[in-house]
């Protein structure tokens, strides 16, 4: 198979407002990467200016690394740890309550492998509410994570995890159930 690298470049993979906003992003995401640990409310107003929908008791980190935030939802208190990454070519949707863990990442992007020219593609991310999502995880491109689910340290999530499952592992598999009974120790 012969892959055409002059035509895979040329290939437009962004809309020029698109181009705009990754221009601009660009020197904003600054203003997060800047501030002080504890200004959360700033950040948010950050996100929320360049197009981000972020809920209310939001916390993003400064080492947190959004890649297009206009692509990116993110529910009441929900967290965004230190140096988590989402990769949001596709639309990321992030529900109320979620920790994403130091260094998750969450990627919405990648290539059709089916076609020779490997044309980008983005698919969504969905994360549902009250899910954990442990240190180093990855979530892949069209990738839903159901309400209330673990998704274990550093497992490698490619396929659609059920509400209250608790996976781990690469690829990921389920390795139980979470259990919120009341009164439960």
């Amino acid at each position: 198979m012969n892959f055409d690298y002059a035509a895979n470049r040329a290939a437009r993979k962004y809309t020029r407002g698109e181009q705009l906003r990754r221009v601009l992003w660009g020197f904003g995401r600054w203003l997060l990467r800047l501030s002080p640990r504890p200004c959360f409310a700033w950040r948010r107003a950050v996100l929320r200016a360049f197009g981000a929908r972020v809920g209310a008791h939001v916390n993003v980190y400064p080492s947190t690394h959004v890649y297009m935030p206009w692509n990116v939802e993110i529910g009441d208190w929900t967290a965004l740890g230190e140096d988590v990454f989402v990769y949001s070519l596709g639309k990321v949707s992030i529900g109320k309550g979620v920790t994403l863990s130091y260094r998750s990442h969450l990627c919405a992007g990648t290539h059709d492998l089916s076609d020779p020219a490997l044309p980008l593609i983005k698919p969504p991310i969905r994360i549902e509410d009250s899910v954990f999502v442990g240190t180093d995880a990855f979530i892949g491109p069209g990738v839903s994570v159901g309400r209330e689910a673990v998704v274990g340290a550093r497992a490698v999530v490619v396929k659609n995890v059920e509400p209250r499952n608790i996976v781990a592992g690469n690829p990921a598999r389920p390795i139980g159930l979470r259990d919120l009974s009341p009164g439960r120790p």
